[in-house]
């Protein structure tokens, strides 16, 4: 394929350099059980707990808080369900609050405990794709112990307003819990400043490998295991640790860390957007917030066309329909429902979504591609 372009990097990174050259020795060395005391297991062990260091400097906590699991989805697995089977005994229903646009790693847990008699409340967003606080404050009732509203939507990329939904839940004594997969490595994330109980991380949205991530559990929350067995993350998850996997998400958040506070994509991004305004006038539609959403991310509506059929036109770009999650669906993506925007304009919309990689000659050739196909349509 004749210059490929990746822009959808919400989606999946790739590694970066630093994360395979850290990586690199325990393909062959460090094979040890982490769990061993004897001198094959200590540098596995060893190489887990520096890991976990790194993954708690860039959330802004102690090592200690953090959960290592095998994802993004796993850690939301086991924050709603460990805060529902650790739940005593009450007199009143057990009750959770998510958003309408929650991702299903959120949504479907959540119906699951519907089966098992817990209540759940979606509550609304406003057509960026923002959660009111005050819907949230409004749906808490006697029964509510757990509130789950994601730090940014994967689709659009709009910012919700955690610390002012962590207030209120606190004030409740309500615990809460942030999806923030998509915004860890991409804009500040400090567990303290935002004020969450419960934060999930997934290593494969911030140039790490697949198949690891971290749950952020809060000193003093009582979280009932995911997974039983063996005493392993001091009796949180049975499991021997995934050494690979783990170091490598040590070594992404490290390089995370560093990069806080550039802003070459924010700008790439919107250079993209003033593009194809010019380009396209009317005929482009922004989706999302327009100034709180991730810096990378772009998702627009193209009217009278379907973005999945702009796309097929256009093979050598990686982009996605909604969430990759749903790709090859022909129905609206729900988020975009959710946030009111017509059937036909939710059809043609597509994510853009940038990564260190991309550059301002990827950007310029896609707007005049988008551009070519647009107008023969």
């Amino acid at each position: 394929m004749a210059n490929p372009i990746y822009l959808d990097y919400n989606a999946t990174t790739p590694l970066a350099p630093e994360v395979v050259d850290a990586m690199r020795p325990y393909l062959t060395e460090g094979f040890g059980n982490p769990s061993s005391g004897h001198w094959a297991g200590r540098p596995a062990r060893e190489a887990v707990e520096s890991a976990r260091g790194q993954v708690a400097a860039l959330l802004g906590c102690e090592p200690a808080r953090i959960v290592l699991t095998s994802g993004g989805t796993e850690a939301n697995n086991h924050a709603i369900k460990g805060a529902f089977f650790a739940r005593r005994m009450a007199s009143h229903p057990p009750h959770v609050i998510a958003s309408r646009i929650e991702h299903p790693a959120v949504l479907a847990p959540c119906r699951f405990l519907e089966r098992l008699g817990a209540e759940v409340t979606l509550v609304p967003v406003d057509s960026t794709g923002l959660v009111n606080p005050d819907d949230v404050q409004k749906a808490i009732r006697p029964g509510t112990f757990l509130i789950s509203i994601m730090h940014a939507n994967n689709e659009v990329g709009t910012i919700e307003p955690i610390r002012e939904i962590a207030v209120m839940a606190r004030a409740h004594g309500v615990l809460f819990h942030t999806d923030a997969a998509q915004t860890v490595g991409k804009i500040p994330v400090d567990v303290c400043e935002l004020g969450v109980d419960l934060l999930s991380v997934a290593g494969h949205k911030l140039y790490g490998p697949k198949g690891v991530g971290a749950l952020y559990v809060r000193e003093g929350v009582d979280l009932e295991p995911l997974l039983h067995g063996a005493g392993h993350e001091s009796g949180r998850r049975a499991s021997t640790a995934n050494v690979l996997g783990v170091v490598g998400l040590g070594a992404a958040c490290a390089a995370a860390q560093r990069r806080i506070g550039d802003t070459s994509i924010r700008q790439l991004r919107d250079c993209f957007w003033r593009a194809l305004s010019e380009k396209l006038g009317d005929r482009v539609v922004l989706n999302g917030h327009p100034e709180r959403r991730l810096p990378n991310t772009l998702n627009v509506s193209f009217r009278g066309v379907r973005g999945s059929e702009v796309l097929a036109q256009l093979p050598q770009i990686a982009a996605s329909t909604g969430s990759a999650c749903h790709t090859g669906s022909e129905y609206p993506s729900p988020v975009l429902e959710a946030m009111g925007v017509p059937a036909e304009l939710a059809l043609g919309a597509i994510r853009f979504s940038l990564g260190r990689t991309t550059t301002r000659d990827e950007i310029d050739a896609v707007v005049e591609q988008l551009k070519r196909v647009l107008d023969a349509s």
